[in-house]
């Protein structure tokens, strides 16, 4: 894929598509509950795609028409022994979040995925869910997973690494085990699982006790579904909001947006820098915050950003280190330790990149120093993404600014946006 500067402007209203995060457990949730279920706005990328695929191989009936996914669910045990391994792809949520599942049932199981996902930790799920008694089985930490379905006992878990993925998958398991398991949780993460479990009429209780969010779960009581309109997805609409910023008289509309306050960080960080965003028609669908947003061509201010914001934020470093970029002076954001373990190590990916663009920056520990300049000179036309689709995305971006680039293996984009190409040339852009 080659991205090509543009004319500085980018504007028009691009289709977001719907949450990643919310629309993996549109899928998991209603498989185990009692009914059915109607799923509107769901993002049918690779990663989300590989989830459906594996409920449906475990005998779970799902119909898809148009722009509805309507789900079957049977109960808690309805679930069937897979006739073959699970793949996943590259989709990290749907490996911890299915681990977790998996380990309360009553057959046994294994999870496998692409090169990428199969050097992701995976101890990091399976740890915590010993505590339960579960059974599971890593190669050196990652994938290949073989799990042992079998009763678990419940437990007071306590979480210390900031991972929905990791409370989620505890709490999936949670709902098959007798009695009440208690997580206590360190860190602000995504709660997209516990809403949508509340929505479902699971036995779920959350409190806060010093700076600490205690979630408790009854497990054992079956799930009535409800429908699910999924919002549209910040991360994702995060590269056209970049995209206009940095852009002099630009102007995107962009509707129906999830802002939910566990992982709106990028919004906080960019009005921190002076990003001109208007917030419309604010309003609450199945329990989730959503608004319509109005983004403008503005003058970013440099910023130094701290470790708890990271925490809301760790997906969208790859395209706000583009905005810091272009930036009046020098960007900081620390404590960025979690990108080493996404799709790819994307804290050096970010800096190797950037550096490949011309723009001056340094890792120091999990800091990292971005120094903007008046002009850009390329030093290589090729991104190397390590199939990170937020790289890729990130990168168009940059070559949007400052001149043609070209991003290797820029079909990974299709794990979370699968239109991002089309939907970008739409609003002004020149992707190939």
């Amino acid at each position: 894929m080659i991205s090509e500067k543009i004319k500085d402007t980018i504007s028009g209203t691009p289709i977001i598509p719907g949450d990643k995060s919310i629309s993996h457990r549109s899928i998991i949730i209603p498989s185990i509950s009692q009914g059915v279920c109607e799923i509107n706005n769901l993002l049918k990328s690779d990663d989300v795609i590989h989830t459906m695929n594996a409920f449906k191989e475990m005998g779970v009936k799902i119909e898809e028409s148009d722009n509805k996914v309507i789900v079957h669910g049977l109960g808690l045990n309805s679930l069937k022994r897979p006739s073959k391994e699970i793949y996943l792809g590259n989709s990290g949520t749907s490996a911890r979040l299915l681990t977790g599942l998996l380990a309360s049932q009553s057959f046994d199981s294994k999870i496998t995925g692409d090169k990428s996902l199969s050097s992701r930790p995976m101890k990091r799920i399976s740890d915590p869910l010993s505590q339960m008694q579960a059974v599971i089985s890593t190669v050196n930490g990652c994938l290949p997973l073989e799990i042992k379905g079998k009763d678990l006992k419940n437990s007071t878990i306590d979480i210390k690494i900031p991972s929905a993925q990791i409370k989620s998958g505890i709490l999936l398991a949670s709902l098959n085990t007798s009695g009440t398991t208690k997580i206590i949780e360190h860190n602000v993460t995504r709660d997209h699982t516990e809403i949508m479990l509340k929505s479902f009429n699971a036995d779920i209780n959350i409190d806060k006790e010093n700076n600490k969010k205690i979630i408790q779960i009854n497990g054992k009581k079956e799930l009535t579904p409800n429908n699910i309109d999924v919002p549209c997805d910040l991360s994702s609409s995060a590269f056209f909001i970049v995209a206009a910023l940095i852009h002099k008289n630009s102007k995107v509309l962009l509707k129906n947006i999830n802002i939910n306050p566990t992982r709106n960080g990028i919004l906080i960080a960019l009005e921190k820098m002076g990003a001109n965003i208007s917030y419309i028609n604010k309003r609450i669908s199945n329990n989730e915050q959503v608004c319509d947003m109005e983004v403008f061509g503005s003058d970013l201010n440099g910023c130094e950003l701290d470790g708890d914001l990271a925490k809301l934020m760790i997906d969208e470093y790859p395209i706000i280190s583009v905005a810091a970029s272009f930036a009046n002076s020098t960007c900081i954001f620390r404590g960025l330790s979690e990108l080493r373990v996404k799709e790819s190590d994307r804290l050096e990916l970010i800096k190797k990149n950037l550096l490949r663009c011309g723009v001056d920056c340094k890792i120091e520990g999990d800091d990292l120093f971005i120094n903007p300049s008046k002009t850009y000179s390329i030093k290589d036309h090729t991104i190397q993404t390590n199939y990170d689709h937020r790289i890729a995305m990130a990168f168009a971006v940059m070559g949007s600014k400052i001149g043609q680039i070209k991003i290797d293996e820029a079909n990974c984009i299709k794990t979370s946006f699968p239109n991002f190409i089309e939907e970008f040339n739409k609003v002004g852009g020149n992707i190939n």
